[in-house]
Parts: C-alpha cells; sequence; structure tokens
C-alpha cells in the first residue's frame, strides 16, 4: 500500500503586501483592457466631462489614455489617486448605501496601477499649471495640459505576464474596449466621445442636446433602422400611481418592434440611474413582455433607463458594478413588463412603411354598408346568409332576410391596412391601400383578435378571472384516453374558470358540454383536446398562471377562422378594421407576422416601371 502523504508543515498567519493586495484586486475589476476602458471612463463622467477622447493601442494591451475636460484633480490630491480605497465618491457608510455617482470604491486605479505602467496628468479647474504622477516611482511633476484629467495605462499586465495569455487578439480586445465606450455614450447623450486606434479615429459621437438628445444619440450609435424600428418608453409607476407602499419608477428610452429582433442578444442595453448593468430580474421582464410577440428564439433590442430610488437599489455587489441588486425586485421587474407591454400594444399598421405617413382612420358613409353602422359592436350579414360578429368574427348559421350589402367604397388610403382585394388560396387577404399592396395571414391576423379579447375577458375580474361560457344545445362527445378522463375529473374547476364544461360520458368517453362564449363556434372536442393536454403538461395551477398566454393562445387558436374559409369582400374588411382596433396585431399568439406591405416601389421594381 501507498503511504499516506505526510501533513504540511504549519504556515504563519501573516498580512499580505500591500502590492499582492493591488493585483488580487485587479484580478476581479480589471478582466480585459475594456474593464480599464470602463472604469477610466466612469471616472471621467464623474469629473463632469462634456468631452472624451480614447487613445488605444494593440487592443489597449500597449497602451489606454482616457483624456477630458473635467474638474481635473488638485496638486494636492493627485498623490492620493493610485491609493487603495481612496475616492471623492463617499464618504461614510449612508453615501454608500445611496451611491449616485458611477464610481466609488476607490479600487480601481490602485488596480489597474499594479499591473501596468501608469501616470496622470491633471489640471484643476482654476489651476495655474498641470501636474503628472507618475504610478511607478510616485514622482509628481508639472506638465502642459489643458484644464482636465488623462490617464494613460501602458503595457497591461506587464506585472502579470500570464494574465496576458488569457487575452484574445488585438482585433477582438478593441471590438470589446469600443463596445465600452458605446455603452456608456448611449447613456450619456450630453457627452462627446471620440475613440482612436493606432492613431486613426474609428469612431466619435458628438454631444446632443434638447428634448431630442437620447433619441439622436441612439441613431448615432445604433443606426437610423433602430430608431425606424423602435417605439419610445416612457413609463412611471410607485408613487405616481398612487400605489400604496411603492417609490416612484420610471422606464424610459426606446424598444425594438417585434420584426427588428435578432438571432443574438446584442443589442439589449439596459441602465440603472444611469449605470449599464446586466441583471437577470430585468433580462426576464424584458424577455417576459415579448413572449407572445416573437417567433421561436429570437432576441428583443432595446435601450432602457430605469430610474429608482438610489437606497431602493445595491451597485455595491460585484467589484465590476455591472451587477445589481433590488431592494424590491418584484416592483422593478412588474414595471418594466408593463412598460414594454404598454409601448408595444399599439398596433402598428398605420406605420405601413418607413417613409410614408398612412391617412389616419375615418369612418365611411353609413349608406355604402351596414359594416360599421355600429361601434363597438359590428354585427352585419354577409349575401350567402352567414352573420358575421366583431366579437372574435365568429360565423354561425343564423339565417337573416337582411338583402346583401352593396358594393364597399372606400378610398384607398382610408385605413391603415386598405380595403380588401380578394382572398388567395384560401390563406391569404390582399388589400389595398395608400402605398400598394396589403397581404394579411387571416388565420393568424383573426388568431391575435381572438386571443386579445380572451384576455381581456379573463382579466375582466381579477379576484375571480373566469371566461363566460356558451353552454352547447347539443353536447359534443369525443372518444377520450385515460389521461384525458382523469385530467377533466381533477380540474374541473380550471375548466369552469375557461369558459369550459367537460364531463365523462361514459369510462373512456368526454362530453362538453359548454365552451368560452368568444369561442361558440369552434370545433369543440379540438379546443377541449389542446386545453386538456395543456393542463396535463403544466398543471392547474400553472394553467391558470399561464392563462393570458400559452393556455389562452392555444385556445384562441382552435377558435380563429380557418384556412381555406371562404370569406367575401365584407368579411375580409371587417377583419381589417378588427386587426387595426386590436393591440399587438401586427404578429400572432406564436410571434408571426399577420400582414406584410408590398409598396407601390417594389411592384414598380418588380416589372422595371420608371427604367
Amino acid at each position: 500500500m501507498n503511504a499516506l502523504p505526510s501533513s504540511s508543515p504549519r504556515r504563519p498567519i501573516r498580512e499580505l503586501p500591500g502590492e499582492l493586495i493591488s493585483q488580487i484586486a485587479a484580478g476581479e475589476v480589471v478582466e480585459r483592457p475594456a474593464s480599464v476602458v470602463r472604469e477610466l471612463l466612469d471616472n471621467a463622467l464623474d469629473a463632469g466631462s462634456s468631452q472624451i477622447t480614447v487613445r488605444l493601442l494593440a487592443g489597449g494591451v500597449r497602451l489606454i489614455a482616457v483624456e477630458d475636460d473635467g474638474n481635473g484633480i488638485l496638486r494636492e490630491e493627485l498623490p492620493m489617486a493610485f491609493k487603495r480605497h481612496a475616492t471623492s465618491k463617499i464618504s461614510s457608510l449612508l453615501e454608500l448605501e445611496t451611491v449616485a455617482t458611477m464610481g466609488f470604491r476607490g479600487e480601481a486605479l490602485a488596480a489597474i496601477n499594479s499591473i501596468a505602467d501608469c501616470a496622470i496628468l491633471s489640471r484643476a479647474q482654476g489651476q495655474s499649471s498641470a501636474y503628472c504622477l507618475d504610478g511607478r516611482s510616485g514622482e509628481l511633476r508639472p506638465v502642459a495640459r489643458s484644464a482636465g484629467t488623462t490617464v494613460e495605462v501602458k503595457e497591461l499586465f506587464f506585472s502579470t505576464p500570464a494574465r496576458r495569455k488569457f487575452l484574445k487578439t488585438d482585433a477582438t480586445e478593441l471590438a470589446h474596449c469600443v463596445e465600452a465606450v458605446r455603452r456608456h455614450a448611449l447613456a450619456r447623450a450630453d457627452v462627446a466621445f471620440a475613440i482612436w486606434a493606432e492613431g486613426k479615429l474609428i469612431e466619435q459621437w458628438h454631444r446632443r442636446d434638447g428634448a431630442d438628445a437620447l433619441e439622436r444619440r441612439l441613431a448615432d450609435v445604433l443606426g437610423h433602422d433602430f430608431i425606424a424600428h423602435s417605439v419610445p418608453v416612457d413609463y412611471r409607476a410607485g408613487a405616481s400611481q398612487h400605489q400604496a407602499g411603492a417609490a416612484p419608477v420610471r422606464v424610459w428610452g426606446r424598444v425594438g418592434t417585434p420584426q427588428a429582433a435578432r438571432a443574438r442578444a446584442d443589442q439589449q442595453f439596459c441602465y440603472v440611474n444611469g449605470r449599464f448593468v446586466r441583471d437577470k430580474v430585468l433580462s426576464h421582464a424584458a424577455r417576459s413582455a415579448f413572449e407572445d410577440v416573437l417567433h421561436g428564439q429570437r432576441q428583443p433590442v432595446y435601450a432602457l433607463h430605469i430610474e429608482v430610488d438610489p437606497g431602493r437599489v445595491d451597485v455595491n455587489v460585484h467589484p465590476t458594478k455591472i451587477e445589481v441588486r433590488f431592494r424590491d425586485s418584484r416592483e422593478i421587474h412588474q414595471a418594466l413588463r408593463h412598460a414594454l407591454e404598454d409601448a408595444l400594444a399599439a398596433p402598428r399598421v398605420g406605420q405601413a412603411t418607413d417613409t410614408l405617413a398612412v391617412a389616419p382612420m375615418s369612418a365611411p358613409e353609413q349608406s355604402a354598408s351596414p359594416i360599421y353602422a355600429t361601434q363597438p359592436g359590428i354585427h352585419f350579414h354577409a349575401g350567402d346568409g352567414h352573420r358575421v360578429s366583431d366579437l372574435g368574427l365568429l360565423w354561425n348559421t343564423e339565417s337573416s332576410a337582411t338583402a346583401q350589402p352593396g358594393p364597399l367604397e372606400v378610398a384607398p388610403g382610408t385605413w391603415p391596412l386598405g380595403r380588401a382585394l380578394a382572398q388567395l388560396q384560401g390563406v391569404y387577404i390582399l388589400a389595398e391601400n395608400a402605398h400598394g399592396l396589403i397581404v394579411v395571414d387571416m388565420h393568424a391576423a383573426h388568431e391575435r383578435i381572438v386571443y386579445e379579447r380572451l384576455k381581456a375577458q379573463f382579466a375582466g375580474n381579477p379576484a375571480r378571472p373566469r371566461l363566460a361560457s356558451q353552454p352547447l344545445l347539443i353536447p359534443a362527445t369525443f372518444a377520450a384516453t385515460p389521461l384525458e378522463v382523469a385530467s377533466a375529473e381533477t380540474h374541473g374547476e380550471t375548466l369552469h374558470a375557461l369558459g369550459l364544461e367537460i364531463t365523462p360520458f361514459s369510462a373512456r368517453t368526454l362530453a362538453v358540454r359548454a365552451v368560452p362564449a368568444l369561442l361558440a363556434r369552434a370545433e369543440a372536442t379540438e379546443l377541449a383536446r389542446a386545453v386538456l393536454a395543456e393542463l396535463n403538461q403544466h398543471g392547474a395551477s400553472s394553467a391558470m398562471q399561464r392563462a393570458q398566454d400559452e393556455l389562452l393562445a392555444s385556445m384562441a387558436c382552435h377558435g380563429a377562422v380557418r384556412a381555406n374559409r371562404r370569406l367575401n369582400i365584407d368579411e375580409m374588411n371587417a377583419l381589417l378594421r378588427q386587426m387595426e382596433a386590436t393591440e399587438r396585431s401586427d404578429q400572432c399568439n406564436h410571434g408571426r407576422p399577420t400582414w406584410r406591405q408590398i409598396s407601390l416601389r417594389d411592384l414598380d421594381a418588380l416589372f422595371l416601371r420608371g427604367r
């Protein structure tokens, strides 16, 4: 047998050298050159700068220089700049708990100085000359410089060469440095930023002022396409809404429409009191606001600011200050989710193209057709004797003596989605508006309309949410599996809340005796099977919590008009009008688009007109 290893000799407890302490701290604060850029930008912004210039060599490994025109550092305070935990930002626990500055730890410069060759050149406002502090020797000497501060960091990780092996190529590190500046630029439109690499200007964002400063800065940094395919967000929650015990929370910025979603989450910028953060609560809230308007695994895009009382958020939870902890995370989650849901709710059918505005919707003469004779309840009789209701466009077979309405005389630009022209392959509605041709997926569009009405009815009584039911004259029976029979018996109350009455007819047969009133003409057995499947998979309590998404969406899908259902012109127009008045009608419940615009310019290009 192998002998057991002898115990190691006892080592005494000793205080670590100051330089080693700083190097340990640097391992937490400085991951790569971009980390240094972030820390130096924080200090520059805290100094009240209006112009910041970043100069880089070899992706920031050879040189990182950040110049600003801020307040500067007094000569007598400059020697303290590289000392650990020396800062002008806080002086007490109370200030730490309510910190409103970007930096406050007082450890970044000391940590950086321990792994690089550093120098600070600074001239305080009103001071006659500038001074340079050498980070290695501590030498302080006069230099020429205008008011402000320059921090130079050369040969990053020179004292810890093993860390250099983990760095990527210069191009990759440069990209991370540029991204760090972009994040700060998005938060501070009132500050001008410039980035120089290898002596060449690669990015520059001018200072923006005025009411539209943020929008102009977003266009500068993220491109005009982001503005064109996003909507503004400005939402207040808490005390402004007289919620007892709640503090004011404001969410503002811009959020991309579902069509602007990307395959990667690389355009998601979230700021808390001006600080860029990555937080699971915030990312989950944003994603949940998109849950029934995004298709597949697409990622939303947004640039959002959250303003909250500094005392209700802890920024001192990670050395990089990129993570935060909220006192009431649910409050923030709800505020962000509601802010995005409200911004995304309005249908964008009136924004058919980026360059042209659609004429506002106006009501036609009632003499043309009885379709729009009443609002909001729209009822009309089509020529085939089928009655159509605006409550989900549900068809029934009641006979009517009403004469067939005449042709619909509507100017093409009267409504955003125009007037219906024809039905294609029993799937698409073709309509004409002021810009050209509109193509509508009738099932997807009707599915969204029914879904939104189900949600509205279900939420009508928050204390006891319930869908109104419609008893069936003749129960619909179907052969059920033992699991379906068991689910119907176990989840009777849940089914009742959803407007369904499903009871055993025999040992292996279920009878559907009532369905939701909004889905009175849906296929009862298919609807029952879909709901029972959801209950089997998620359980009753989960199903009720998800009632406004997956479960109601499934019900809406089964209640929506099916493909190959022939519609007349009046039915098509009624569907278009409801789309214009329904929230989130640009996507179906699964996130697929419900309509597309083909402009006259696109059509002209197809047929080579004007060439």
